[in-house]
């Protein structure tokens, strides 16, 4: 088992390990010493999985423990489910002193994360994620939001979680895919901020050293988070790498590509472009196609140049005339390139041709 410190406006702790579902409750007592009730918030895909056992553990240390369950998907992430746990939290009566725990993906968390932020201005919450993806990535930094039907994440706020707990058991139950998709994160920390866990991955079995990769990413993304919290500088931004296009495809796909697969082709048209305009060379792009190729997830995609430029204008990560990219020096580090807007369309373009060694 290992844990990570994160020093952020709440500082908080990552436990990273197995057999850590049947401690909730004792630690969360730990947490909230004067709670009496508890929101579980999770989904219909994990809650017969690992609800009981979770609301046992709540329940065994006194907390009166009330469940939210909803239809599994991003298509749930909206602006419905979000007042429909409002509203569930407030019929049970939940006080400032109270809070919530979300078990699931990223979804149950960047749900139940900003219905705790909102609720009473403010309660706690502990995330308990269940997949490869939330655990390095969604349920650390506080990042918190719904969708709305002009955007991905666009109704949301920074609230950071009392707690975070990683039962790594809880992966053994996941669908290949579902997997996959949270290994498109971790090759994203390898190629913008840490080369070694790069190399690690390229030369080892990802299954026998799952717990040190999901602790040494969660450190990764801990380090960008306290240096930038609310991404108000220029660092927590170099998160977003492969995202800019990804959520693209998200969006384009009607949210039937997951976020994992995204991100993946996100990063291959980033770097495929940067090869195109002589920033960076092909071999670079080969290491990272193979990498991903190597998980089973996507390294292309059939959409147009033009329906990923109009997808990516409608999003948050506008400013002013120019877009925010991430781009890559060289694996291990990442940078910020403005892009004007009326060049995204030609940059896609290039990036979603294939890339062909001299």
């Amino acid at each position: 088992m290992e844990t990570i410190k994160v020093k952020a406006s709440r500082p908080y702790s990552v436990t990273v390990g197995s057999e850590q579902l049947k401690t909730i409750g004792e630690r969360a007592r730990s947490l909230f010493p004067k709670a009496v009730r508890v929101m579980l918030v999770s989904d219909d895909t994990v809650f017969p999985l690992y609800g009981e056992t979770v609301s046992r553990s709540l329940i065994a240390e006194g907390f009166e423990t009330e469940p939210f369950v909803f239809p599994h998907g991003e298509k749930s992430k909206n602006s419905k489910t979000y007042l429909d746990l409002i509203s569930a939290i407030a019929r049970a009566g939940l006080s400032r002193s109270d809070f919530c725990v979300a078990l699931g993906g990223g979804v149950v968390g960047d749900l139940t994360g900003f219905a705790a932020a909102t609720y009473m201005r403010g309660i706690g919450f502990i995330q308990v994620p269940t997949t490869l993806l939330a655990m390095v990535d969604a349920s650390v930094g506080g990042k918190t939001a719904v969708d709305l039907p002009e955007g991905k994440n666009l109704l949301g706020a920074f609230w950071q979680p009392s707690e975070v707990i990683c039962d790594i058991d809880t992966l053994k139950t996941l669908p290949d895919p579902v997997y996959a998709a949270g290994c498109a994160e971790i090759v994203k920390y390898g190629c913008m901020m840490d080369k070694e866990l790069f190399e690690t991955l390229e030369q080892q079995d990802l299954k026998s050293v799952e717990e040190k990769v999901i602790s040494r990413s969660v450190s990764d993304k801990r380090d960008i988070v306290e240096q930038d919290e609310r991404e108000t500088g220029s660092t927590r931004i170099l998160l977003n790498f492969g995202h800019t296009v990804g959520h693209a495809v998200e969006k384009v796909s009607n949210y039937q590509i997951s976020h994992g697969s995204a991100v993946s082709i996100g990063m291959c048209v980033m770097v495929r472009a940067q090869s195109e305009c002589g920033m960076i060379d092909k071999r670079t792009v080969k290491r990272i196609e193979s990498l991903l190729a190597s998980f089973a997830l996507p390294t292309e995609t059939g959409f147009s140049a033009r329906d990923l430029s109009d997808a990516i204008l409608s999003d948050k990560k506008k400013t002013g005339k120019t877009v925010n990219f991430v781009a890559l020096r060289e694996i291990g580090e990442a940078y910020v390139m403005p892009i004007p807007i009326g060049e995204i369309e030609s940059f896609i373009e290039k990036g979603l041709k294939t890339c062909k060694s001299n």
